[in-house]
């Protein structure tokens, strides 16, 4: 069997200004190729924050979660796709004619339309978080169910915590794209986030993009925790070949 790529590491730059977006980036060592802007930046800053990424020549994760009537999302694709952007969210939950609208679009702009990443449960949510909008089904078959949607629907793969990732990649495959945020050093605090595993847990489960945001950037030598990850990565990644 074919030995998978390896897992690439992607900085979450969750700040709220270009000048922080460049101070981190000063912090971080050039290996890292990965970055993802989300809302918080992008609503601030517009697109123009993506330039000092390209001007690295980085890949980019556009994380906007896009969420709405099939038209409207078709035409925000349209648009996003003229920033160079590799990856862009949309969330699963807004059904087959939205994630088809979004995929064609992102098809019909050929090499420059990014990959459609479907969000299925938020990894800040938790079981009774679907009791509260009356979902009845499990996590795991709330998420497997959106996944598999999104997937039939065009997707390129799907975002999930890394505590689903084995279940997708055995039922969706080796093609699909796993993107898992939630990645956390054993011990370490979880913030926010409620359904966590290490990097090297998260690649031995499948996952392809390891989003890490805090970790790194709060930590007292970015570089060497971002290194750190890399090497945890590298290693688990060995062991699977």
């Amino acid at each position: 069997m074919k030995t998978p790529p390896l897992p690439q590491l992607v900085v979450a730059l969750d700040v709220d200004s270009s000048a922080k977006l460049n101070t981190e980036l000063d912090r971080l060592p050039v290996e890292l190729q990965w970055f993802k802007i989300g809302l918080e930046v992008f609503c601030a800053e517009g697109p123009a924050i993506l330039e000092p990424l390209h001007a690295r020549k980085s890949s980019i994760f556009l994380d906007l979660k896009l969420h709405d009537i099939p038209r409207t999302v078709e035409r925000a694709v349209r648009s996003a796709s003229t920033h160079r952007v590799n990856l862009l969210t949309i969330h699963a939950s807004g059904g087959r004619a939205m994630i088809q609208a979004a995929a064609n679009a992102a098809k019909e702009m050929a090499e420059n339309g990014p990959k459609i990443i479907a969000v299925t449960a938020l990894t800040s949510l938790q079981q009774s978080d679907l009791s509260d909008m009356g979902v009845a089904r499990s996590m795991q078959d709330h998420v497997r169910a959106l996944a598999h949607l999104a997937m039939d629907a065009g997707a390129d793969g799907v975002v999930c915590s890394p505590l689903e990732a084995a279940l997708l990649r055995a039922d969706l495959g080796p093609d699909a794209l796993l993107i898992t945020p939630g990645i956390r050093a054993a011990g370490e605090a979880k913030g926010d986030q409620k359904r966590t595993l290490t990097a090297a847990e998260a690649v031995r489960a499948g996952a392809t993009h390891l989003v890490v945001g805090r970790p790194i950037l709060e930590a007292a030598n970015p570089t060497e925790s971002a290194a750190r990850l890399l090497e945890e990565i590298r290693v688990a990644h060995g062991a699977r070949a």
